[in-house]
């Protein structure tokens, strides 16, 4: 196939489904919620495997879901079911009938499987033994586990530096194998380790490591309990991590105000239908947004410190009620100018950026100014913006003035995504190590780690592009459905001699190839992982800081299996490297790598015995405790400057989002139930008005266009449908969307891609 042919193959296919639209959702959850998750685990594997094995997920010993990184409760568990319906999704996934053997590549070529959408692509199966993709070949072939181990080896060893591999990792790796494979790859010679955290909260890590000494979030979920006011900024939790709202239901009965930024409306910030509890489920709902502020895109940072402004203003006019200036002068650094930077600027320039009314800025900083206990929640709405960490930087300054940071029911809450997202990081998945990270490794283990910050994931994708970079290995994701610039990132790997992905089930990145490709099937979550005869278990750190176990229970869908940890170790061994490191006692038995995560990274004391505790254990957290890891020891202000993103007439400025049937790149089935949107993906958002300035209809298809660094993307073939988001703001789904997202429209600082904030002009295709 020629490689011209072979980027045709990167996007999804452009035809339509069958678009219906309906009324969106009001509320979350409830009986539809219940109704659907036992039609799609009865459908899978029937009802009774199903909640046998939905029983075990998130309770203490069992299985952790693969789904979102949100906390599980430290106490009891709900034994209705600790687990929202997209969880059912992904476990339905993973134990699902379907084995892809060698039968089933023989029979579909690459270039057939291509012309699938993700959602039929990942609908296909579980991967059941190794694959190789030789070069120019038409169709995957078995490979033994020794001779695609022995090939990666022998590329790997090809290269004039290690620096020309680049090692990915999803946030699905557990704590065990993450560690394992950092140590890996640090002992071939190099720090080129993206992950999905270079993707979405790096902008949060980079923004909370500046400002609070630690980039992760403070609260515990039992602070949702205590809170007086909650502020929910660019998130979505009715669908991205729908047991949140048990969080926030918990909160608003307990007195707590919340108020939600985000420029959709979305059914899981205005009412919650638990349906763990039999009162509600069947029908009464808990109110959840008190304030409901419909920003437009971007329209953040101006909104915070408009509420600052107010705030300061209201301080002033009555001393000493407003500000915590106790916790102000004894933990925080920066105050005087800060001041300096809100007296200078203007209130009716920052509240135009917005798209808000006046009275409701000032309304909801009225409530604020009232309030000490607060928490301050976001996602992706926050994180994937040119100005990202500066944003975060002006949410935390809000907390900051209130005092709401170090105090129970107050703090810092990035709702992290994939499950171990935030443990991998802890495990030292990062292109750019700290020095005490790679001394602790170096003392360790006895080699000299390399010093040289590798590259983060959109610096290898110019560095695969730039062919300065060769072999790609995933641990793991859908590299290119996940990532921004479709077709450039498609040209980057198909540059590569060998791209390789562990991976569970077949994406799309299977298709879009080096000169050679090897697929390597591990175990999932909920399989039983048994080495030298002993079972083993795995841990993971969530959104707040607990790592805990998680433990599979099920036989595996094929004997030709193995474990990350596994294929890491075997991988190492076939490598021949220079240190001495005991990888193969350490695939026959986990604790002894807890063991030394125990003597490398701080917070694990006594690792082995704490993990096997039935909630697992809290990290250390300096910013839950006032004990701030600065350069000064003391919470930091900061002053950056707001500014709107100008548009052309013909431009609007686009989100990419996902849909209520999806999990980061994994498509579960083709409705966006709560926005009302049905058995289809291509479409764009527009406002009413908007429409009928451009002489567009509902359900009029037309063609999306970015022409950031004078390069033309096009997005073909998307349904126009009418709905409430401000105007000059639309959004689409990704990764449909994402060949409109410029290689080089990224965040400062974290070099996260501006996936929220992306300039597109469009055209009528027809009626």
């Amino acid at each position: 196939m020629s490689k011209k042919n072979k980027l045709n193959l990167a996007e999804n296919p452009d035809h339509f489904t069958g678009l219906t639209t309906g009324k969106p959702a009001n509320k979350a959850a409830g009986l539809k919620a219940v109704k659907n998750s036992l039609k799609i685990i009865s459908a899978e594997v029937g009802l009774v495997k199903g909640i046998s094995v939905l029983n075990q997920l998130n309770q203490k010993g069992g299985i952790d879901c693969p789904g979102c990184a949100w906390p599980d409760p430290d106490d009891e568990r709900s034994k209705l079911g600790e687990y929202c319906e997209n969880g059912v999704k992904a476990i339905a996934e993973e134990i699902g009938k379907h084995a892809l053997d060698a039968a089933f590549f023989a029979e579909h070529s690459v270039y057939e499987l291509s012309q699938l959408t993700d959602y039929e692509i990942g609908k296909k199966g579980r991967i059941a033994q190794p694959m190789y993709l030789a070069p120019s070949a038409s169709h995957y072939s078995p490979i033994s586990w020794d001779k695609a181990l022995g090939k990666i080896a022998d590329n790997l060893h090809k290269l004039n530096s290690p620096d020309e591999a680049i090692f990915y990792t999803s946030g699905r790796t557990s704590n065990e194998a993450a560690f394992l494979y950092q140590l890996f790859v640090r002992a071939y010679g190099t720090n080129n380790l993206p992950d999905c955290s270079n993707m979405c909260h790096e902008s949060s890590g980079k923004a909370l490591s500046q400002t609070l000494g630690i980039g992760k979030g403070s609260v515990t979920l039992k602070d949702f309990e205590k809170a007086e006011l909650v502020l929910i900024m660019g998130q979505n939790p009715g669908t991205n991590h729908p047991r949140m709202l048990n969080a926030l239901q918990k909160a608003k009965r307990n007195g707590a105000i919340i108020i939600s930024i985000n420029p959709l409306k979305e059914a899981g910030l205005m009412a919650y239908n638990n349906p763990q509890e039999v009162g509600t489920v069947f029908g009464a709902s808990t109110s959840l947004s008190d304030h409901y502020m419909q920003i437009r895109i971007n329209g953040d940072m101006a909104l915070i410190q408009a509420l600052n402004l107010l705030l300061y203003r209201h301080e002033k006019n009555n001393p000493n009620t407003v500000f915590d200036h106790k916790f102000i002068n004894e933990k925080t650094e920066g105050f005087e100018s800060y001041l300096q930077h809100l007296d200078q600027l203007s209130l009716d320039d920052l509240i135009a950026q917005t798209g808000l009314s006046k009275d409701s800025i000032e309304t909801v900083a009225q409530v604020l100014s009232n309030k000490k206990r607060i928490i301050a929640c976001w996602a992706m709405g926050l994180t994937q913006h040119k100005n990202a960490v500066d944003t975060i930087k002006e949410v935390v300054n809000l907390l900051l003035l209130k005092g709401s940071i170090g105090k129970a029911g107050a703090g810092t809450c990035p709702v992290r995504g994939h499950s171990n997202v935030q443990g991998d990081r802890t495990m030292g998945i990062h292109e750019a190590p700290s020095e005490k990270l790679l001394d602790s490794i170096e003392q360790v283990f006895h080699f000299k780690p390399p010093r040289k910050h590798g590259f983060d994931v959109v610096n290898a994708i110019k560095a695969m592009y730039e062919r300065k970079a060769k072999v790609f290995f995933a641990m793991g994701g859908n590299f290119l459905s996940a990532t921004p610039d479709t077709l450039y990132t498609a040209e980057a790997l198909s540059n590569c001699d060998l791209t390789v992905h562990v991976s569970t089930k077949l994406n799309r990145s299977h298709l879009i190839h080096g000169k050679e490709a090897i697929i390597l099937p591990c175990l999932a979550r909920t399989d039983k992982d048994i080495q030298n005869g002993s079972e083993q278990f795995v841990s993971v750190e969530n959104s707040m800081g607990v790592v805990h176990s998680s433990k599979g229970s099920l036989p595996p869908i094929s004997q030709d299996l193995k474990s990350e940890v596994d294929i890491v170790c075997s991988l190492a061994q076939q490598c021949h490297l220079s240190a001495d490191i005991p990888w193969q006692d350490y695939t026959n038995n986990y604790d002894l790598i807890r063991d030394k995560i125990e003597a490398t990274i701080p917070g694990f004391d006594n690792y082995n015995e704490r993990v096997r505790q039935p909630s697992g254990f809290y990290l250390p957290n300096g910013a839950r405790n006032n004990n701030y890891k600065t350069s000064t020891n003391k919470a930091q202000f900061s002053v950056a400057k707001a500014e709107a993103i100008k548009l052309e007439a013909q431009e609007y400025l686009m989100m990419t989002i996902r849909s209520h049937d999806q999990f980061n790149t994994t498509i579960y089935g083709l409705d966006d139930r709560y926005r009302g949107v049905y058995n289809e993906r291509r479409v764009i958002m527009m406002n009413k008005k908007d429409m009928a300035l451009e002489g567009l209809q509902h359900l009029d298809v037309v063609d999306l266009y970015n022409y950031t660094d004078g390069q033309k993307r096009v997005a073909k073939n998307f349904i126009v449908v009418s709905y409430d988001i401000p105007s000059r703001c639309v959004a689409t789904y990704f990764p449909e969307a994402n060949v409109l997202v410029p290689i080089s429209s990224v965040a400062k600082v974290s070099n996260t891609p501006a996936s929220k904030s992306v300039i597109i002009e469009l055209k009528k295709v027809r009626g």
